[in-house]
């Protein structure tokens, strides 16, 4: 095992155990239930799927996207789960690490603020074979590409080249936003093929 991922896998175990969101929410109300972290990867991983956070279907089964955005998310990437949950491939690393619970509507609630500052720069900074962070939603965007992103996350996506190869912005997958894709076509006919494109390279 090399020195990278005993890293990884005691900072990995110290995110598991993280009440951060409970014990010291700050000006935040704490978590309305018990922490459960997911987070994913290897040292060795070259690409990292950055997302908001998990939701109750996945809170419940503690694996990423373990539900129809993930299925539509694999699809965008053109690799089925086996290369999905690859963890020596694939890390998942997102902005909240655990289910934020539900607003009044009965949607998800933000990720919750205090994962970025206490954990992100930490496992990025082991993280260190990465070569594409696909930035899931707007959360991502802000956190990963800061003043670099545009006002909105249709722009943001629109003028992905600019943030390669590296950083590559995507909408969420969810269904939620299956208008924004009939709004935006050029997703699927410029953004998609470049993805699949870079996901295959990167994974050889």
């Amino acid at each position: 095992m090399s020195a990278g991922q005993k890293t990884l896998d005691t900072l990995f175990e110290e995110i598991r155990r993280c009440r951060i969101c409970i014990d010291t929410p700050g000006r935040r109300s704490p978590l309305p239930h018990e922490p459960r972290p997911v987070i994913r990867g290897q040292a060795s991983a070259r690409i990292c799927i950055a997302g908001q956070a998990p939701g109750t279907r996945v809170h419940a089964s503690g694996i990423p996207f373990d539900d129809p955005s993930g299925d539509r998310l694999r699809n965008w990437m053109g690799i089925d789960r086996e290369a999905f949950y690859d963890e020596a491939r694939i890390a998942v690393v997102p902005m909240g690490f655990c289910f934020p619970g539900l607003d009044a509507k009965g949607g998800d609630l933000p990720p919750r603020a205090e994962c970025g500052p206490a954990w992100h720069d930490k496992v990025f900074g082991v993280l260190e074979n990465l070569e594409l962070i696909l930035l899931v939603g707007a959360y991502a965007q802000k956190w990963h590409l800061r003043a670099r992103r545009k006002k909105s996350l249709t722009d943001t996506v629109k003028t992905w080249p600019e943030y390669g190869p590296r950083y590559l912005p995507l909408p969420h997958p969810s269904w939620r936003n299956t208008g924004w894709l009939k709004k935006n076509p050029w997703f699927e006919q410029d953004v998609l093929p470049h993805l699949k494109d870079e996901v295959a390279r990167s994974l050889g």
